[in-house]
């Protein structure tokens, strides 16, 4: 017999003689406990937007005009209706208006923060010749990469199996179900296995993003193929968390797990590499212990390193050694500039986990002047509702001075110390009694930097945070908020101190980028403020400046394709200028960046499904939308069937809109003219070396409706074309 009910386990009741007994058995029994928290989600993760979250000031680079510096968003009133725009000043106070539509031409200048660009002017061919000079220099470079390229190619690795019934098994027993992106994720590192070629990819997702889960599963499909499994993680106190996460995870496999870390003895390190050796060890989770020259694998097959911004030159070095013929999967929140360079520019594949958990909220991140009664007030509060407390002091000779002090002014918490130098059984001891709500507070290092999860922890106190790196303060916040409760972290600098520019732009970042996804964003900041470092020399830093990260890649990627023999699509994006009123009215969305966001998510709509989940997304928000912002939906909607087509403009001249055709299409074109309604309000024309189709609009013709109208018509005839030749 089947029930809809839920329960939290099973049970028998014993029979008897005259009655059979009865068994019971749960939904969680089957589907494993936990997994009624997973739901299915119709919105995908928000996609990485680091390059167009613009503030007014910032130097942004437009794809036709150079370097600018962004005025903020104006609003235009032309024949009747309202457009917005973004303001553009160029040297010479020269001005630059970008229709909203376009948004997604311009990007934030990203280049080296102590030495501002110069601005172009508007007309002539100063960018045009700066590109191209930059381009030219990029055709050593392309030829650097593209051996690059063949080696990865050529160098004939491991093709693992398909996957298996009891990969299938494995993968079903996670309790939560996998957000797209883990799924996006989980299949190219399949693909990635499976081909002959050496993987080396890198895994970006924000702390509690599912990474950890996702690299779980390679490494199923490693020991499935009688292939051992390296777990490579920065502290101790990380390999820990892994081992214990990887045992349980694989209970019902029979994979033989251990760990190698300064926990261990000297007798227990070699009798784990004696096993290694031997081949009686399938996955070794370790710190930099494993590598070291006398750790020998018997069949190594996957390499997974956490956090790889975390070990230095000469621990990277020996990776490489190790890892030649290996597949290597790299997992961080915040990548190093280096790493997220080669993996922007194709050296290195990249997959990204944008979707934020569930029922979670992003952190309260204040920076301010330590303050010891805000300090103890926000404590306190904490305590108040039942929560812990991480208190960061990074001076092993001074914390317990530092703990003393806070016990003085909260004599009611209870307090404990944490620091790498403790032993094993004392650090062990204490994490457990945090674990176990034993502690209110704990006085801590940077030891808790990665892979502490205790959700009950919702508040963090840094002190001296204008001392560390921008990825480190992102993983400590990253140490809270790990539950359904908000969760506050506090960035403290000493009183009266003057901050220097980098530590002010790490703590202005820190504070910035607080919401979900944060990872990426901060990674892209930390290339900002520290320089993307070079790919294969540094003489090509300079030519990087002049044009921004974001075109420096894109004509890198030319010349690489140049070099191949191949060639990028030409494929102009429509653009698009009616006299309709198409922008967002600041009485409907107040908040001038979320604004932003929308102009940015509306330029990014590729297909009615984006359409319709954002417009589900505004009305959920703010409200029925009024006509303006269905009008600016529908507009991006028409200027991507429009490039799809090979019309790379329309817009409108008073009473009649045109057309511009990337070439002449005459079966289309007859098409159009021959639609009943627009009978002998359709002509050819030409504008320059392109034709130009014109429509006149009848007597109170809304012109977005008979854009859309054309546009469709065009492109359903283009499509028809194309199918009959196939």
């Amino acid at each position: 017999m089947i029930l809809p009910i839920t329960l939290s386990g099973g049970f028998v009741i014993q029979g008897t003689e005259a009655i059979p007994g009865t068994a019971v058995v749960s939904d969680a029994d089957i589907w494993g406990e936990g997994y009624r928290r997973s739901k299915s989600r119709k919105h995908s993760g928000e996609r990485i937007s680091t390059f167009t979250d613009l503030k007014v000031g910032d130097y942004v680079v437009h794809e036709d005009h150079g370097v600018g510096i962004y005025q903020g968003i104006t609003r235009i009133q032309s024949e009747g209706s309202w457009h917005d725009y973004l303001l553009i000043h160029y040297g010479g106070n020269d001005k630059l208006y970008v229709p909203v539509e376009q948004l997604e031409r311009v990007q934030r200048y990203i280049g080296n923060p102590s030495q501002a660009p110069k601005l172009n002017r508007l007309g002539g061919g100063e960018w045009a010749r700066q590109k191209g000079k930059v381009k030219e220099s990029l055709k050593t470079l392309a030829f650097d990469l593209k051996a690059l390229y063949a080696e990865r190619t050529q160098n004939t690795g491991y093709a693992f199996s398909p996957d298996t019934a009891w990969q299938r098994e494995f993968e079903d027993e996670f309790p939560w179900e996998l957000t797209p992106d883990q799924s996006q994720s989980v299949k190219e590192i399949r693909e990635d296995m499976e081909s002959d070629r050496n993987m080396d990819r890198l895994l970006c997702g924000d702390v509690g993003y599912g990474k950890t889960e996702v690299s779980l599963r390679a490494a199923f499909k490693a020991i499935a193929d009688n292939k051992q499994v390296a777990l490579l993680a920065p502290t101790t106190i990380l390999v820990q968390q892994h081992y214990n996460t990887i045992v349980k995870r694989f209970r019902h496999t029979g994979a033989r797990v251990d760990f190698l870390s300064r926990f261990r003895t000297p007798a227990e390190q070699k009798q784990v590499l004696e096993k290694l050796a031997a081949g009686d060890i399938d996955i070794i989770v370790g710190t930099h212990r494993l590598l070291g020259k006398d750790v020998k694998f018997k069949d190594l097959g996957l390499l997974i390193v956490d956090e790889e911004q975390r070990f230095g030159v000469s621990h990277k070095e020996r990776l490489k050694e190790i890892s030649r013929g290996v597949d290597v999967l790299t997992l961080s929140a915040t990548p190093i500039p280096r790493t997220l360079n080669m993996a922007l520019s194709g050296l290195r594949d990249m997959s990204t986990l944008e979707e934020p958990p569930q029922d979670r909220y992003p952190v309260q991140t204040f920076v301010m002047e330590y303050s010891a009664p805000v300090i103890d007030d926000a404590i306190r509060r904490e305590l108040a509702r039942g929560g812990q407390v991480y208190y960061l002091h990074n001076h092993v000779e001074s914390i317990d001075a530092v703990a003393s002090g806070l016990m003085e002014r909260i004599p009611e918490a209870r307090f404990a110390v944490a620091h790498g130098r403790m032993n094993e059984d004392q650090l062990g001891d204490v994490m457990q009694r945090m674990a176990d709500g034993q502690i209110d507070i704990l006085v801590c290092t940077t030891i808790i930097e990665t892979g502490i999860d205790i959700p009950n922890v919702n508040t963090l106190i840094v002190e001296y945070a204008d001392r560390f790196g921008l990825s480190q303060l992102h993983q400590l916040r990253g140490r809270v908020g790990r539950s359904g409760r908000h969760a506050f972290a506090y960035f403290t600098f000493r009183q009266g101190k003057v901050l220097s520019e980098l530590a002010e732009k790490r703590l202005n970042a820190i504070r910035d980028f607080a919401e979900f996804g944060s990872g990426f964003k901060i990674a892209m900041r930390d290339l900002e403020i520290r320089g993307a470092g070079n790919l294969l020399g540094a003489e090509q830093s300079g030519h990087m400046m002049s044009v921004g990260y974001d075109m420096y890649l894109k004509l890198l990627e030319d010349a690489v394709l140049e070099e191949r023999g191949e060639r990028r699509p030409d494929q102009t994006d429509c653009t698009a200028d009616l006299s309709i009123t198409a922008s967002i009215d600041p009485e409907y969305v107040e908040n001038g960046e979320q604004r932003m966001d929308l102009y940015r998510r509306m330029a990014a709509i590729r297909s009615r499904e984006d359409a319709d989940e954002l417009l589900d997304e505004i009305v959920d928000r703010y409200g029925d939308p009024p006509k303006g912002v269905l009008n600016l939906i529908d507009v991006a909607l028409m200027r991507t069937r429009a490039t799809a087509a090979g019309i790379v403009d329309v817009s409108q001249h008073q009473k009649s809109v045109c057309f511009t055709l990337a070439q002449f299409e005459p079966e289309a074109v007859s098409a159009v003219c021959a639609m009943p309604q627009l009978s002998k309000r359709a002509f050819l024309g030409a504008s320059g070396d392109r034709p130009v189709l014109t429509v006149h609009l009848a007597q109170g013709e809304d012109p977005l409706q008979l854009a859309a109208a054309v546009v469709e018509r065009y492109a359903l005839q283009k499509e028809r074309l194309q199918t009959s030749e196939q």
